[in-house]
């Protein structure tokens, strides 16, 4: 099946309900540029250096996500561009973000990443932290928070990804209403997107369900 059916059949599920980032890490420019011809503009990367030569290459009204971990070095590379950051998650990284948008003169979107599951590759801040972390960000002028992301335990327990994303969309629901540019909650990839979509998510990151096995 190609990559233009693959993105029809998801939007077709998802309907209005979720918007999905097509994941381009790894993938070379000739496939993104299918997805691409298919109206696919939005796409997220987890390394600067390939978010930086496929910006360079690509279409300049292409939208570039950034959903990996972020170095503080690196933020200066994505500033000028970046459409929104899903992996904000310590004060340092806030404080780099800040100053680059500053630079750029621009006002950079970020979504709190959180820690959801108790596996020690996961990034992202304790759920138990969120409200002092909100309250620090406050700070930073260049910054505009609106909303959260997470990453469910890599498991095929059902039950235990369901139970994470309703903690999710419990966080969310309560961040709404504090702020009201808390619009997105970026939950679910290729093998739960339609599980957190039940449980609330508005914003899916989709790469293998779309390209197939990743190439390393």
């Amino acid at each position: 099946m190609s990559i233009k059916n693959r993105i029809s059949i998801i939007n077709g599920e998802i309907k209005d309900n979720a918007e999905l980032i097509v994941v381009s890490k790894t993938r070379s420019v000739e496939e993104i540029v299918q997805a691409y011809d298919q109206g696919h503009k939005k796409f997220g990367e987890n390394r600067v250096h390939e978010i930086v030569e496929k910006h360079n290459i690509l279409p300049k009204d292409i939208e570039w996500h950034m959903i990996g971990h972020l170095q503080k070095n690196k933020v200066k590379y994505i500033s000028e561009f970046i459409s929104l950051i899903h992996s904000l998650d310590r004060l340092s990284l806030a404080k780099e973000i800040d100053k680059n948008a500053e630079k750029q003169n621009r006002s950079l979107d970020c979504l709190i990443q959180i820690k959801i599951s108790k596996e020690e590759t996961k990034y992202g801040l304790n759920p138990i932290e969120l409200d002092s972390f909100y309250n620090d960000l406050k700070e930073f002028k260049n910054i505009k928070i609106v909303g959260l992301m997470a990453m469910a335990t890599f498991t095929n327990d059902q039950d235990l990804i369901a139970e994470e994303f309703k903690e999710m969309k419990r966080l969310f629901k309560k961040m709404k209403t504090i702020n009201s540019n808390f619009k997105i909650l970026s939950i679910g990839m290729s093998d739960d997107y339609k599980l957190a979509i039940k449980n609330g998510s508005n914003m899916i990151r989709v790469g293998s369900k779309i390209f197939g096995k990743r190439n390393y």
